[in-house]
């Protein structure tokens, strides 16, 4: 713990060096100036992968399309990632970069998004296997959004093990609508996500919040983990960076979505924050530190209802600080 507290230390002296006063005062208004600072107080040590991709470097993407052809995969080395038991119903089955997690319960499993097409059937599936899971028992697959690097496995899921895809209806549209996204063919459409509806199994639920802002049909999500039997309530980021057009209304919907999350994991007493990157809950880092974890010590995940609602005063806030910056350069 006080090593990855001491590495953390590092990385935010650096940050704050890139956003410290000095440089938000040469040429940036106030207004943006008073976002940024926001954002940095409330990542403190806890996000300080969030604050780096969306106040430090954010990438502006002013008009492009994800409708594109994939590539050549890259090399297994840079993606693969162990299989780990996190919680004692909370699997990852993800990769280096994205995250991928299977809930258990004594009917079957939920599994939360699901890596690009190349990497889903050896990350997800065998890692489901060599965890002692039959990918069969998987009922629900719940997509965060359509974006290639979290549904490229639902396909797989839906036609070899019968599993049911649930995404939201302007993503489903998206998929639909795909020309060159998926050329091993689409998911059939399915479950439309609704907000505030419930994914259950057994006696677990997940439940889904409509968060449109990453894409129209982002979804982020409320559930339950147990750690060595006391229930943990995490809150699920489903959308991250701006990599969507950048226009007012898109920062405008992106904001809303973020407070809205943070109303939501507040009213469930959630202490625990995921997403389905690394970059932004740092998991890989996390699931290296259980092994050494003592007893009585917190998991490493359980952060505090405090860091959760920070978390998304560190998202909303770098949003409205691009907002005021694209107004600017619009003027």
């Amino acid at each position: 713990m006080r090593n990855y507290a001491i590495k953390m230390g590092v990385v935010l002296v650096f940050l704050f060096s890139l956003c410290g006063p000095k440089a938000f005062s040469q040429n940036v208004p106030d207004a943006i100036d008073a976002h940024l600072i926001a954002a940095r107080t409330a990542a403190g040590f806890d996000f300080t992968g969030t604050l780096a991709r969306l106040c430090v470097a954010p990438a502006p993407i002013p008009g492009a399309t994800l409708d594109v052809a994939p590539g050549p995969p890259p090399a297994r080395d840079t993606w693969y990632a162990e299989p780990a038991k996190v919680f004692d119903n909370l699997y990852f089955v993800g990769s280096k970069i994205h995250n991928s997690w299977a809930l258990t319960t004594s009917q079957g499993i939920i599994l939360i998004d699901t890596l690009f097409t190349y990497n889903s059937d050896e990350e997800i599936v065998g890692e489901l296997r060599k965890l002692g899971f039959d990918p069969a028992r998987v009922k629900y697959v719940i997509i965060s959004h359509a974006h290639p690097d979290h549904d490229g496995g639902a396909k797989l899921m839906q036609d070899e093990y019968g599993s049911r895809i649930v995404i939201g209806s302007p993503d489903w549209d998206s998929i639909e609508k795909s020309v060159n996204g998926f050329p091993e063919g689409k998911p059939r459409r399915d479950i439309v996500a609704a907000d505030g509806q419930k994914i259950t199994l057994s006696d677990t639920s997940v439940t889904i919040i409509t968060t449109p802002g990453h894409t129209p049909g982002t979804l982020s999500m409320i559930f339950t983990a147990k750690d060595d039997g006391k229930p943990l309530v995490v809150a699920y980021s489903g959308g991250t960076a701006f990599n969507f057009p950048w226009t007012v209304a898109n920062f405008d919907r992106y904001i809303d979505s973020q407070r809205k999350m943070a109303t939501a994991a507040a009213a469930a007493n959630a202490t625990v924050l995921m997403s389905n990157h690394s970059e932004f809950d740092s998991a890989i880092t996390k699931i290296r530190m259980l092994p050494s974890r003592k007893l009585g010590e917190p998991h490493p995940f359980d952060l505090g209802k405090d860091a959760v609602a920070r978390y998304f005063v560190v998202t909303a806030e770098c949003a409205q600080a691009a907002h005021l910056k694209l107004a600017q350069h619009s003027n």
